[in-house]
């Protein structure tokens, strides 16, 4: 069976490739090629550069097998750069990785294999894809410290029965080895960083050319109503963050202050203490489930995530089917659920759906009662 296989090239797209092959499929490399500014970067850690695309190219041909590359560099600015611009200006913190697996990588190498007939899809995402009579399920992979199952939430259960993800049952250090021994030439390449686009994480000039008015100065408030200093710009501010807030509230206030809300029609970042930026429960909006029974209950238990790298934090989730989201009540308060980011429920280790953090609220025991 023809698998086209997503290469970036880094270390985990090629040894996904390389593991297929050694399998037999008959597998083809495909690259996208997403931001036009970034053709001269030469961050190893970018996975947008025209450099990525050489190494892929490079690799594809130590593994023998085709490799081509396709422009994805309009829907990349229209689908993502654009929104995630927008998502800043509303006092949000997206995530463009979620942004760019559900409308640019996944959409065009799917749209690529029905072009050519190829049966299945493949990438280097940490992830597995586990079979159960009701159809495949997608679960956390075996390496808890690269699991990326949270950024592929947003995938659709059809999709899922064309997708293949051959690192799911590694840990990293066995991909590298495994890259190593084959004389792959990314091998030793550096981990790609979590803004692909943006060098340095310095976002702000992209930010104030789309969307200059998140880069107003408006006024920093603490939980009692007084301004207490001014900031540069909503888009430089997240939920959870401490720099950039001038140190304490005051000489007799030695606790530092933390980011625990912003107001985008006001112009204005809410600051407190630490305990301030602990949600004990989130509302939840554009929902996809992958196990689909889950979303006809009124309410179930889970493990939810509402940043990549924690761990599932155990909680009840409430479901509106009238109005397409859900509450979800944490156990304890969780740190920093920032509203843009996504929460991801989790039976287990499978996926049961997640999906965008409209805000964070205080909810109480009986859910909102």
């Amino acid at each position: 069976m023809k698998v086209l296989v997503g290469m970036s090239g880094g270390v985990d797209s090629s040894v996904a490739a390389l593991l297929l092959k050694k399998q037999g499929y008959d597998v083809e490399g495909v690259s996208l090629l997403m931001f036009e500014t970034r053709l001269e970067c030469k961050d190893p850690r970018s996975c947008c550069s025209l450099d990525s695309v050489k190494d892929a190219a490079r690799t594809a041909h130590a593994v023998g097998i085709p490799h081509r590359i396709l422009d994805a560099r309009d829907a990349f600015i229209e689908k993502v750069i654009g929104p995630f611009a927008a998502a800043y200006s509303k006092g949000e913190t997206p995530n463009p990785c979620i942004l760019c697996n559900r409308h640019i990588k996944f959409p065009v190498l799917f749209e690529a294999a029905a072009r050519e007939g190829a049966g299945l899809i493949a990438t280097g995402h940490y992830a597995r894809i586990k079979t159960t009579p009701s159809g495949p399920v997608l679960s956390r992979a075996v390496d808890p410290k690269k699991d990326q199952s949270y950024v592929l939430y947003s995938q659709t259960r059809e999709e899922l029965k064309k997708l293949i993800f051959p690192l799911g049952e590694f840990k990293k250090e066995e991909v590298r080895h495994m890259a190593r021994e084959a004389g792959l030439p990314v091998f030793d390449r550096p981990e790609s960083q979590e803004i692909c686009f943006i060098e340095g994480k310095n976002y702000s000039a992209m930010i104030k050319e789309l969307c200059p008015a998140a880069l107003a100065r408006g006024p920093i408030v603490d939980e009692t109503g007084k301004k207490i200093g001014t900031h540069e710009g909503i888009c430089r501010y997240t939920v959870g963050q401490r720099k950039g807030l001038g140190g304490h509230r005051d000489s007799h206030d030695p606790k530092p202050l933390y980011v625990y809300r912003i107001d985008a029609s006001l112009n204005t970042v809410y600051a407190g203490g630490r305990e301030k930026a602990f949600a004990s429960g989130i509302e939840v909006d554009k929902l996809n489930w992958l196990m689909e029974g889950w979303r006809h209950l009124e309410k179930f238990r889970a493990g939810v995530k509402v940043r990549s790298m924690m761990s599932p934090a155990p909680a009840t989730v409430f479901v509106s089917g009238f109005s397409g989201t859900a509450r979800v009540l944490f156990d304890s308060p969780q740190w920093a659920a920032a509203p843009g980011q996504s929460a991801v429920f989790y039976d287990g280790d499978t996926v049961i759906g997640g999906g965008i953090i409209l805000d964070k609220e205080i909810i109480s025991k009986k859910g909102g009662e």
